[in-house]
C-alpha cells in the first residue's frame, strides 16, 4: 500500500539547509490511501468436466447466465422474483403378508425358578466360610435327596463339567457346598423359622399374633373372665424366646450390641473367666429372623469382653479381649477371622482385659457443626485410652490414668491424724466401666476397682473433674439417663444400685433387693423411671413411680445359671439377659408402666 507524503519532501529540502525551533512545532498532515485490488489468479470453480458429452450445452447455458446478469439491470425481461418450493407428494404403500400363528403354551414355575433365573449361576466351592445351622443341615439332606433321584438329573450337569471322574458323593457335595445352594438354604430356613416363632416376632415386634385355625384353643388362651379382668394384674415378664447354639453352650455371656443401624442384628461375645487358663472367644451376630443361629460368627484367640458397633460404619464390630487387645471386625464378611484391624502392633496397647469399649461422636469444632466418631476402651490396666488408625494397625492416646488415692497419714506413733489431708498419688487402680454423657461427649463417667466414681472431661487428662464415693467394693456399671441428662446409676458387688445427679456428691437413692452382686444395669429407653438390672440369681426391673423399695418385676434364673449382662431391646418394651450357660434370653413385659412423670427431674 503506498503512501504519500506531498509535503514531507519538500521540507527535506529546508532541512539540509536550517532548521528552526518553529519548524519542529509545526502540524504536518499525513494522507493514506488504498490502491486498486489486484488479482493475480481467478481459477472458476469447475463441476463437469470439459470432455463429458453434455457439456457443450452447459457451457452455452452458463454464458447465457452470465450475459443475463451484465445486462440485467438494463433489461426489462429480468425480473426479481422470490419463489417457494413445495415438499414431494408423499406415497403410500401397501404391503400384504400372511397372519402371524399364534400358539399358546404353559409351564408350571415356582418362586424359585424365577428367584435361580435372576441370580447368576455361580456354581463352586464354598470359599466364604458358610457355618450350616441344624435347620439348614436338616434342608440340605433332604434336599439332596431329592438330587439323587431321577428328576435331579438336570441339576446335576453343572457338576458334570467339572470332571467326569467325580463320584456321586463328591456331586453332592459340590452342590452342597455351592454359594448358591448356600443362599437357598438360608432363604428356606428364615421362611421355616419364621412360621415357627411367628407368635414369638410377632408379641416382640407388638403386632397381632396369628392363630392357626385347625389348632384348638388351649386352655387360659380364651377371653378373660369378668372377676379376672376387674381384679388388677400384677407386672411380669414372659420368655419369648432364647438366641443359643452348641457354638456358644458352656461360655458365659460377657457383653451385648445392637447395631446401630439395623436394629434386629445383636452382637454377643462370649468367654469363659472362671478358669485359670485362657481359651478363645467367641463373637456371634444373631438376627430376629433366625433366633436358633448366628448369622456370623468370629472366633477370638483371647475371651470377649466388651463389643460395640460403630455409627458411621455400622458394619464394623469393636471387640475388646481378656489378653488386653483390641480388634474391628467387618461383620459384611463371612470369614470368620475378617479382622479390619487390631491392636496386636500398637506398643501402647492394653495389657489387661478391656472391659468395655464404646464408639461415641465427638465435636471437632466449638460450633458443633463437624462431628467424629472416636474409639474408646477402658481396661484392667487403670487407663482410659482414645483409638485412631495409623499405619501399623490401631494406635491410643491415653485420656486419663486412673490412680490410686489415699485421704489420711499416720503419725509417728500410728494413730491417724482424724484430719483431711492431701491425696498422696500411687499406683494404678482398675477401670472397670464408663459411659459418656449423652449431650456432651466430652464428659464421662467412670468406674474403678476401689468404688468411686469419677467424672472426667477429654480435654483434661491430669486431674478429674468430681468424685462420687458411696460403693465400698468395685463398680461394676455406670450408666447415664438417656431422657435425664443430669441423673445416672451405678451398680456394684457390694449388693446395692445408687442414683446420681451430678451436682449432688452423694446418692439420691439407694436400692438394694438381694444380697447379690449386681452384674450389670440399664435405663429403658422408653420410660424415664424405669431401669433394669441383673445380679447373679435373678432380672429385675424397677419403676421408680410405683416404688423405691421393692423392683415392680423380678424373674428369677434358672437352676445352676447366673445372670450377668442385661440389655433392652429398642423401640419395644422387651429385655434381653444373658446368662453363664451361653443363652441369651429375650424377656417381654406384659404391662407397661404407669407414667405419671415423663421426667427424672419432674420426680425429684
Amino acid at each position: 500500500m503506498p503512501v504519500n507524503f506531498p509535503d514531507v519532501q519538500g521540507k527535506r529540502d529546508t532541512v539540509k539547509e536550517q532548521v528552526t525551533e518553529d519548524m519542529l512545532k509545526e502540524v504536518i498532515d499525513l494522507y493514506i490511501s488504498e490502491t486498486d485490488s489486484i488479482s493475480l489468479l481467478d481459477i472458476p470453480s469447475t463441476f463437469v468436466s470439459v470432455d463429458a458429452d453434455d457439456a457443450e450445452p452447459i457451457m452455452e447455458r452458463n454464458n447465457q447466465y452470465a450475459e443475463a446478469c451484465r445486462s440485467r439491470m438494463d433489461n426489462d425481461k429480468y425480473v426479481d422474483q422470490s419463489v417457494q418450493t413445495l415438499n414431494g407428494a408423499t406415497k403410500n404403500k401397501q404391503v400384504q403378508s400372511d397372519s402371524i400363528v399364534m400358539v399358546d403354551k404353559a409351564t408350571t414355575v415356582t418362586s424359585w425358578d424365577v428367584y435361580d433365573s435372576l441370580i447368576s449361576p455361580d456354581t463352586g466351592n464354598n470359599a466364604s466360610g458358610w457355618v450350616l445351622s441344624p435347620v439348614m443341615s436338616l434342608l440340605a439332606c433332604i434336599i439332596l435327596l431329592c438330587f439323587s433321584s431321577a428328576s435331579a438329573a438336570s441339576s446335576l450337569k453343572e457338576v458334570e463339567a467339572l470332571g467326569n471322574s467325580l463320584n456321586a458323593e463328591s456331586d453332592l457335595q459340590l452342590i452342597m457346598l455351592s454359594e448358591k445352594f448356600q443362599h437357598c438354604l438360608l432363604v428356606m430356613e428364615r421362611s421355616i423359622l419364621g412360621n415357627i416363632f411367628q407368635p414369638q416376632l410377632a408379641a416382640y415386634r407388638q403386632l397381632p399374633v396369628i392363630e392357626d385355625p385347625e389348632s384348638p384353643v388351649k386352655p387360659g388362651m380364651g377371653e378373660q373372665r369378668e372377676e379376672d379382668a376387674e381384679s388388677p394384674r400384677s407386672p411380669a415378664v414372659v420368655r419369648l424366646w432364647a438366641f443359643s447354639c452348641e457354638l456358644s453352650r458352656g461360655s458365659s455371656v460377657s457383653s451385648m450390641a445392637w447395631n446401630k443401624k439395623n436394629p434386629d442384628l445383636l452382637a454377643v461375645g462370649y468367654g469363659e473367666f472362671g478358669s485359670s487358663n485362657q481359651k478363645p472367644g467367641l463373637v456371634c451376630c444373631w438376627s430376629l429372623k433366625n433366633p436358633t443361629w448366628p448369622e456370623r460368627v468370629i472366633r477370638c484367640d483371647s475371651a470377649v469382653t466388651s463389643l460395640d458397633f460403630s455409627s458411621n460404619n455400622p458394619s464394623q464390630l469393636a471387640v475388646g479381649m481378656q489378653d488386653g487387645s483390641i480388634a474391628i471386625y467387618n461383620v459384611k464378611s463371612r470369614d470368620n477371622k475378617a479382622c479390619f484391624i487390631s491392636s496386636s502392633g500398637c506398643p501402647n496397647r492394653h495389657l489387661d482385659p478391656v472391659w468395655q469399649l464404646r464408639w461415641t461422636q465427638q465435636e471437632l469444632s466449638l460450633t458443633g457443626e463437624e462431628k467424629v466418631e472416636s474409639l474408646f476402651s477402658v481396661a484392667a490396666d487403670g487407663r482410659i485410652s482414645k483409638w485412631f488408625v495409623s499405619n501399623n494397625g490401631l494406635d491410643c492416646i491415653d485420656l486419663m490414668k486412673l490412680k490410686k488415692s489415699h485421704n489420711t497419714k499416720k503419725k509417728a506413733g500410728g494413730t491417724t491424724t482424724g484430719k483431711k489431708t492431701e491425696s498422696v498419688l500411687s499406683a494404678l487402680t482398675p477401670g472397670l466401666c464408663f459411659d459418656f454423657h449423652p449431650t456432651d461427649a466430652s464428659v464421662y463417667l467412670v468406674g474403678t476397682w476401689e468404688g468411686l466414681i469419677h467424672k472426667c472431661s477429654c480435654s483434661n487428662s491430669q486431674q478429674f473433674l468430681e468424685t462420687f464415693k458411696k460403693h465400698f467394693c468395685p463398680v461394676n456399671h455406670v450408666t447415664w439417663s438417656p431422657l435425664s441428662p443430669d441423673v445416672f446409676l451405678s451398680c456394684s458387688a457390694d449388693w446395692t444400685i445408687q442414683l446420681w445427679k451430678q451436682d449432688h456428691h452423694k446418692p439420691v437413692l439407694g436400692f438394694t433387693s438381694t444380697q447379690r452382686t449386681v452384674c450389670d444395669i440399664k435405663w429403658s429407653p422408653k420410660w424415664a423411671t424405669v431401669f433394669g438390672a441383673v445380679n447373679e440369681g435373678q432380672l429385675e426391673i424397677w419403676d421408680l413411680n410405683s416404688s423405691i423399695l421393692d423392683p415392680v418385676i423380678v424373674q428369677p434364673a434358672a437352676a445352676g445359671v447366673k445372670m450377668n449382662s442385661l440389655l433392652f431391646a429398642p423401640q419395644t418394651d422387651c429385655v434381653l439377659v444373658g446368662d453363664s450357660d451361653g443363652q441369651v434370653t429375650v424377656y417381654q413385659s406384659i404391662d407397661s408402666p404407669n407414667l405419671l412423670f415423663s421426667n427424672l427431674t419432674n420426680f425429684f
